[in-house]
């Protein structure tokens, strides 16, 4: 893997560089005063928050919309910090019992997009309004807050207010973390909270804190009954014409959404916008956001329907991209960037036909998954056989292709410090995934498996056993091509260890409906592909009984190995990546989803956009605040390197 990752990062130079070496042709054309935006993933509609769903799409228009955000991602440091344009300081103290908690003082110009100030009563409602029973009771899934002081006793009824949640005045916040929860490793990620306008969405609502927590009252003490309901709710955030949701009129972040007719989005600058940590302002006065066909998009970029790309995978795409990049008569321009991600097979394993290990096992024996992630993604790709992206700083480390976190003593003659600091090092040198098993195609031994594990071949050549008989379905996302791969690398397989399989194609948000189990399943496995938060924690997708929520596994090692990671010291990199290890062989051996392929994203776009650092932001919505439209090429710094690691 190592090898194959070298040799990868070694491509992708000799793209960027031979893209250098010719300078494009500026076009006589008006420089534009708008963007269009394409990606081959629809949008739901989800603009408001994760707690419906979490498609990539829906993602990147969140960025757009709601910022000021109380923590941010330090890249050069690998560490979550208070956002400086959001905290104006921070104190951390400890009581007796463990208990930390963060006092935050916060900047006072802070609007939202209607000019109306955002101060610490906007945060305590973003997080009394994400654990609400309300959210479960209109299809949502309540953000799980554990690490909060008092959050057992809130949500369960027993205590009316939350206790870890604390306003002192309109710019002070104070947030305590149940010692019980502590240590995390990622510990300022678990502030995480943009601000949301209660007016909008829970009119007449407000939030008080009578010295012990925050809660949610009726604005106006005479009225009885509480306000803050489910039916009201409906009606603010789901409502299809104007709920927050999907017409989130009041934002706070670098753009405000003008339009929305289920297919194509469209934003205009916030002017209340103040800026993020960087003090980039959006200058792009108008972006349009929409689906992209892999079949057309290239063509549509050099036409000028799209003058963005983002996240590119399709192998015949990125090379007729590339090749236009260096056509010096068109004035495009290309980034590329590890996935933090992967695509998977996921099992509905509360189902009776995949609940065994041993079947799933079998099954990933069916898959040639090197040949499909070869025709999948080209010299663009890598299997992976965990849950795990090629963009994720742990596996660098682990792959060798990131540094160890290990700093050599000041002093060279200090002997006991470069004991301690090649002993460090080589710990950091010790971590491998080489205990992985690589399911390789062998239907001999999956048939093998079946067998040993009771499945006898019936009248119909299927694998039965106790009346349950493998006659699977698959589903996988309408448009995309990877049913013709299935079929010559999966299909034919299992039929011949006596598995049916049958697949069939739906819309992405019905698809997704099935995925979060939102929708009753009738499907054995779903095809999709997830990219991880910066904040990588999948505990938090487990529920009490250990069972992972999505893929329906129960598996107490894989949670506790989970539980493992989290609760590691901040500062305990080493052991992070231990536990990180220790989780993804245990992935590994119980295959709650079969992992196929990690890959590197490519964005192709108008020459025009300048400074579009997309390699480091999170998304192309962090990334848009601070490029502009220009013909002047910005001042050259050194050419910039895809880094696998960050």
């Amino acid at each position: 893997m190592k090898r194959f990752i070298s040799l990868l990062l070694v491509m992708l130079l000799f793209c960027t560089a031979a893209v250098s070496e010719e300078a494009a042709d500026k076009q006589d054309a008006p420089v534009p005063n708008r963007l269009t935006v394409g990606n081959t993933t629809a949008m739901r509609g989800e603009f408001f928050t994760s707690l419906w769903g979490n498609s990539t799409s829906d993602l990147d228009v969140r960025d757009l919309l709601h910022g000021y955000n109380l923590v941010m991602w330090d890249g050069e440091n690998g560490m979550f910090r208070e956002d400086p344009s959001v905290v104006k300081n921070i104190v951390v103290t400890e009581n007796e019992d463990g208990d930390q908690s963060f006092i935050l003082l916060l900047q006072d110009d802070l609007r939202y997009s209607n000019g109306i100030a955002i101060n610490a009563w906007d945060y305590a409602f973003s997080y009394l309004f994400s654990i609400s029973a309300e959210v479960a009771e209109i299809g949502g899934t309540p953000r799980r807050m554990e690490q909060f002081l008092g959050y057992e006793a809130y949500v369960s009824g027993q205590s009316k207010v939350l206790e870890g949640v604390h306003v002192a005045n309109d710019d002070m916040i104070v947030i305590t973390i149940n010692h019980e929860y502590l240590p995390f490793f990622y510990e300022m990620g678990l502030l995480s909270c943009n601000p949301y306008p209660i007016s909008i969405i829970a009119p007449g609502v407000t939030v008080r804190d009578d010295g012990n927590g925050v809660y949610l009252a009726n604005e106006d003490e005479t009225v009885q009954e509480p306000l803050f309901t489910a039916e009201l709710l409906k009606e603010t955030v789901l409502d299809p014409e104007k709920g927050y949701m999907s017409h989130p009129s009041v934002v706070s972040g670098p753009y405000t959404l003008t339009s929305w007719d289920g297919e194509v989005a469209e934003f205009a600058i916030n002017p209340y916008y103040k800026g993020n940590a960087a003090g980039e302002k959006p200058t792009i006065p108008t972006l349009i956001y929409t689906m992209s066909q892999n079949e057309t998009e290239m063509e549509d970029l050099l036409s000028g329907k799209f003058g963005l790309l983002n996240k590119v995978t399709r192998t015949d795409v990125i090379t007729s991209g590339i090749a236009q990049v260096g056509n010096e008569q068109q004035n495009i321009k290309m980034s590329n960037y590890p996935r933090c991600g992967l695509s998977y097979i996921s099992f509905a394993c509360e189902k009776a036909t995949v609940s065994s290990e041993t079947v799933r096992q079998a099954i990933i024996r069916c898959l040639d998954r090197e040949q499909l992630t070869a025709d999948y993604t080209g010299n663009y790709g890598a299997t992976v056989h965990g849950y795990y992206g090629l963009g994720q700083w742990m596996y660098g480390v682990a792959a060798g292709t990131i540094a160890p976190p290990v700093t050599p003593p000041e002093d060279e003659k200090d002997q006991k410090a470069q004991e301690e600091y090649l002993e460090k090092l080589a710990a950091f040198e010790e971590l491998s995934l080489d205990n992985l098993t690589k399911y390789t195609l062998d239907t001999e031994t999956a048939a093998s498996l079946l067998e040993q594990d009771g499945w006898i071949l019936n009248d119909e050549g299927l694998r039965e056993k106790d009346g349950v008989i493998l006659d699977l379905k698959l589903i996988y996302p309408e448009g995309n091509q990877i049913r013709e791969y299935l079929e010559k690398n999966f299909q034919v397989n299992l039929a011949q260890a006596g598995i049916r399989l049958t697949m069939e194609a739906l819309p992405m948000g019905e698809l997704l409906s099935h995925w979060y189990r939102q929708t009753e399943r009738d499907e054995d496995m779903i095809y999709l592909a997830s990219n991880f938060d910066l904040l990588f924690d999948p505990s938090v997708y487990f529920n009490d009984e250990g069972e992972w929520a999505f893929t329906g596994l129960a598996d107490e090692q894989l949670y506790e190995e989970a539980i493992s990671m989290r609760k590691t010291e901040p500062s305990d990199v080493l052991t992070y990546i231990q536990h990180w290890i220790a989780f993804q062989e245990r992935f590994n051996q119980t295959l709650p989803m079969i992992p196929l392929y990690s890959n590197i994203y490519f964005d192709f776009y108008t020459g025009y956009l300048q400074n579009y650092q997309i390699s480091q932001n999170a998304t192309w919505g962090e990334a848009i605040v601070g490029a502009y439209l220009s013909a002047e090429e910005p001042a050259e710094e050194g050419e910039e390197e895809p880094d696998l690691g960050e």
